[in-house]
């Protein structure tokens, strides 16, 4: 792709065609006519020529929108000479940069170029973001559902909790995480939980059959049933950690015990008599010897 220096032209706006269409919202635009009706244009829109006398538009849309809402019949343009595909792709770069495009229109532009072939590479080197927020946005596509990218657009769930939510491999779990999360049930670290929960049930399996639980009798499982498996959760991690405790202090007792007795004569030459002059070595290193 090569640029000629600039050079503004009046190109016919009837001749314009947008490659990359995107909504816009009513009240910048309608900003963005009667800034255009008072002080003119300050920036010129950018095209390229197609073929028959028409030309591609690859920055400008609102722009030239407001052109045409202000029954202009020509507008300032550069002209650049750029491929179909050049030009595709500039207009979604384009549109990426701009600080206030929604998140969903972000998803569905970086969707765009995975489509048109690029890798994941290739698409963060052309957008400027990392590898793994491009890899986060193409995984969302391929796995997401309608609800939970709704839910990023409107900013209701940021793109980090919206990636933990669609990793789970099925709809309905991600549904009922999408409105835990809007009802402020869980936090993400919650979700991950919920998420690695589920995934243990999942391994498990036809063995989980005849337990109780909605999601192990075919029922979708809900917000609330998602907690309660939260809940659950955090109640065995602090089972575990009580009975881990236990264990700890009863080893104690047992090295401790055992220090004391070693050290009577009489108890050691009575293990001898037994033939038990040996112990375990686990057990000899906490005590600190390596035979009785």
């Amino acid at each position: 792709m090569s640029q000629s220096p600039e050079k503004i032209e009046m190109i016919p706006t009837d001749r314009i065609d947008i490659l990359n269409p995107r909504k816009r919202n009513k009240r910048i635009f309608d900003e963005l006519v009667d800034s255009i009706s008072k002080v003119g244009l300050k920036k010129p829109i950018t095209v390229t020529a197609a073929p028959e006398g028409r030309f591609s538009l690859v920055c400008g849309q609102g722009r030239l929108e407001a052109f045409i809402e202000l029954e202009q019949d020509r507008i300032p343009a550069i002209v650049i000479e750029a491929s179909q595909e050049d030009s595709y792709i500039l207009s979604l770069v384009e549109n990426m940069a701009r600080r206030n495009h929604s998140p969903l229109e972000l998803i569905r532009e970086v969707g765009a170029l995975r489509d048109r072939g690029y890798t994941v590479q290739q698409v963060a080197d052309k957008i400027g973001f990392s590898n793994e927020y491009v890899s986060t946005i193409c995984t969302m596509l391929d796995r997401g559902e309608e609800r939970l990218l709704n839910a990023v657009e409107r900013g209701v769930i940021p793109h980090s909790v919206a990636y933990a939510i669609v990793m789970a491999t099925d709809t309905n779990t991600q549904g009922a995480l999408t409105e835990a999360y809007e009802k402020g049930l869980v936090s993400i670290s919650q979700i991950v939980t919920i998420r690695r929960v589920l995934d243990e049930r999942s391994q498990i399996g036809k063995s989980m059959k005849s337990s109780k639980g909605a999601a192990r009798n075919g029922l979708k499982p809900t917000a609330a049933s998602l907690v309660r498996v939260y809940q659950k959760e955090v109640q065995r991690q602090k089972l575990l950690v009580k009975k881990a405790s236990l264990a700890q202090s009863r080893l104690l007792f047992v090295v401790n015990a055992l220090k004391k007795l070693l050290t009577e004569e009489h108890f050691v030459t009575l293990l001898r008599a037994e033939s038990m002059g040996t112990i375990p070595l686990p057990l000899a290193e906490r005590i600190g010897i390596s035979e009785a």
